[in-house]
């Protein structure tokens, strides 16, 4: 792992860094060691920096978390490969009338999961004992993060959400044991009610709980940050 650059704002140091390929941040609180490490994967056509992103991960270090995202496959400065390319060009079709885009999506995220899985495992390997390790992962970063969180030990808890047995592997939801915080919209335009319903459902997790909150896609409610941050802050101290 290489350090490119590092600027540091209202107590939050944040770092920008390269692991052979892979481009990634990581946020750590400056007047303390992180109580615990977030990995934070974004949404469907974000980045690393994205807004939501950055704000989500520098309330995590302002509490005394670190955090860290990554570029998913074909997101960021991560270039598209012809079969990326053409998945996503298909999509777009299909979103505009010419036919039910989920199946697509869902053979999508398999594809971003498999190279993904790996990437996270060796981001956690790189950054050493940053503390308990949790993850949060709304839409694609829940798409992605299921088959991760089953299949990473390290990871103690997890919020997730904005998806569904179209865009998620509900194969793997059935190895995610940690505690899990769950989020759907009621009114989701994107992923159907009983989609997200049956995700949830799928989750083997002993301590499981939905949030269910009325609106679109996008219109989580902004007082579910701060529930996550409690979420986190139970599980991981």
């Amino acid at each position: 792992m290489r350090f490119t650059s590092q600027t540091s704002t209202d107590g939050v140091t944040e770092r920008s860094f390269t692991l052979g390929e892979l481009p990634g941040v990581l946020w750590t609180p400056d007047d303390a060691e992180p109580g615990a490490l977030i990995l934070i994967g974004h949404g469907g056509g974000q980045h690393k920096q994205a807004p939501g992103v950055v704000a989500r991960a520098i309330r995590l270090a302002a509490y005394g978390f670190a955090a860290a995202a990554i570029d998913a496959p074909a997101h960021g400065d991560r270039p598209k490969t012809a079969e990326h390319d053409q998945i996503i060009t298909e999509m777009r079709a299909r979103m505009s009338g010419a036919g039910d885009p989920l199946p697509l999506l869902a053979e999508f995220h398999a594809l971003l999961a498999a190279q993904t899985v790996p990437e996270w495992r060796s981001v956690l390997d790189a950054l050493g004992n940053l503390g308990p390790v949790g993850y949060w992962g709304m839409s694609l970063g829940c798409a992605l993060g299921i088959p991760l969180v089953a299949a990473e030990p390290r990871i103690r808890a997890a919020v997730l959400g904005l998806s569904g047995t179209s865009s998620a592997s509900a194969e793997a939801a059935a190895g995610v044991a940690v505690p899990v915080q769950f989020m759907m919209q009621w009114d989701d335009e994107l992923i159907p009610r009983e989609d997200a319903l049956a995700l949830f459902d799928a989750l083997a997790s002993g301590e499981k709980t939905l949030h269910a909150n009325p609106g679109k896609h996008g219109d989580v409610p902004a007082f579910e940050a701060d529930s996550a941050l409690r979420f986190f802050a139970r599980h991981l101290g």
